[in-house]
């Protein structure tokens, strides 16, 4: 079976340590699911080339095709990798921006592996107290294994245990097409906002009293 991975760094510099993780990551996954049989195709978000075109989503709700296409690769994939660099105790503007601009129903059950890199091992906990919560609204599927990379981290063996346990933890999911059954099986379950189910969501009855009273008519 053949994966599609997506891997969305937030890193700005070039090379980027926070890029470097998430493509460890994404190396060692492809690594594992070879071993189970299976081809992952792998598709990268650079934010820092968007930028702009984040900016503009979050002021205008304009989507350019350059984000667009960003958004298409999030929505075709298995899995995915958010990788962002820390900045004043958090994630990236820049990282949380690009989610923010994202359609919630865009990323319903997706397996998510949440990496993140600092200049010192104080923000250790960014991607678990921070980046868990977004994804959590987004109803992704947080794997239960995190990344963070200080500077000592590079040549820690620790590190590449943690990112293989990750990267196991990502294959094991998308095998186990949870994403898909959910759209499958169960996506009139969920409460979506109008509009943002692509049309699912308009089976709706707008005849109702209620639904009359909440857009200004009257009942009966």
């Amino acid at each position: 079976m053949n994966f599609r991975l997506a891997v969305v760094s937030a890193g700005t510099g070039d090379p980027s340590s926070t890029r470097l993780l998430a493509d460890r990551a994404a190396e060692r996954a492809a690594a594992l699911a070879s071993r189970h049989a299976h081809e992952v195709t792998v598709s990268v978000i650079e934010l820092r080339e968007i930028s702009a075109d984040i900016s503009a989503a979050l002021v205008s709700q304009l989507i350019t095709p350059r984000l667009q296409q960003a958004i298409d690769v999030l929505r075709d994939a298995d899995g995915i990798i958010a990788a962002s660099p820390v900045y004043k105790a958090g994630p990236s503007g820049l990282f949380t921006s690009f989610f923010g601009v994202l359609d919630n129903d865009l990323l319903i059950a997706k397996p998510v592996v949440l990496a993140a890199t600092a200049g010192t091992a104080r923000h250790a906990l960014v991607a678990d107290d921070q980046m868990r919560p977004m994804f959590a609204y987004l109803r992704t599927m947080t794997l239960p294994t995190s990344l963070f990379a200080a500077p000592e981290d590079w040549s820690d063996p620790a590190l590449a245990g943690r990112v293989d346990r990750a990267a196991l933890e990502l294959v094991l999911l998308m095998e186990s097409g949870f994403a898909r059954a959910i759209r499958d099986e169960s996506w009139q379950s969920y409460q979506h906002e109008y509009g943002s189910a692509g049309g699912t969501e308009l089976s709706i009855d707008l005849d109702t009293d209620l639904m009359r009273l909440a857009t200004g008519g009257s009942a009966g």
